[in-house]
């Protein structure tokens, strides 16, 4: 196991114990993620390496080739069948699992357990700071990724870090703040982020 995959459990097993103190109203709070509540997000961590390609296709056809539809029904179906403790259970159990989605990259992993985290914390009021070098590379990935939108969205912006040396991107227009929120940005969590962008 590499070092990037070392951390990714860490940051896992670190997330699974913040989940641990969440109360019983506390999961039923919208999360960041639009119509989703703590619940279904903790759902849609567990399905990261318990996804499989029939399952994709299936779901594909189901949503109509809606992936955001997909994931969303995936996530509501499984919050309904487990309880949060249930589900806590099953994220810690395989925080050091390889398996992924179909498609996804070890960062791609990293990048849930990292946004996620905040989409669940945010909304409570809870501080949940990403690790800095994590956050980075999570970004840096995120960047690169055709997945995320990020490229297409920021192809003529500066994104530059004001807690780190880190910037990417040309163009007229310079977004600054720290890593964590500019990675909530490149995410699509622009409300939080643009709270923070001199």
């Amino acid at each position: 196991m590499n070092d990037i995959q070392h951390r990714i459990e860490a940051e896992r097993l670190d997330l699974a114990n913040f989940l641990d103190t969440l109360t019983d109203a506390d999961w039923a709070v919208t999360s960041l993620c639009p119509a989703w509540t703590v619940h279904d997000v903790v759902a849609h961590l567990t399905l990261s390496t318990r996804t499989t390609l029939s399952d994709v296709l299936r779901g594909a056809i189901r949503a109509r080739g809606n992936w955001e539809r997909m994931e969303a029904d995936a996530a509501v179906s499984r919050a309904a069948a487990f309880t949060p403790a249930e589900l806590i259970a099953q994220f810690r159990e395989t925080a050091a699992s390889t398996k992924r989605s179909p498609g996804s990259k070890p960062l791609d992993t990293l990048t849930d357990a990292l946004v996620h985290g905040q989409d669940i914390a945010i909304p409570l009021g809870r501080d949940r700071q990403m690790p800095l070098d994590l956050a980075q590379a999570a970004l840096d990935h995120v960047l690169k990724s055709p997945f995320y939108g990020a490229r297409k969205r920021f192809r003529h912006t500066r994104l530059t870090a004001t807690d780190t040396t880190w910037s990417a991107g040309h163009g007229p227009t310079e977004l600054r703040a720290p890593v964590q929120d500019l990675l909530l940005l490149a995410t699509g969590r622009e409300a939080r982020a643009n709270q923070t962008i001199n």
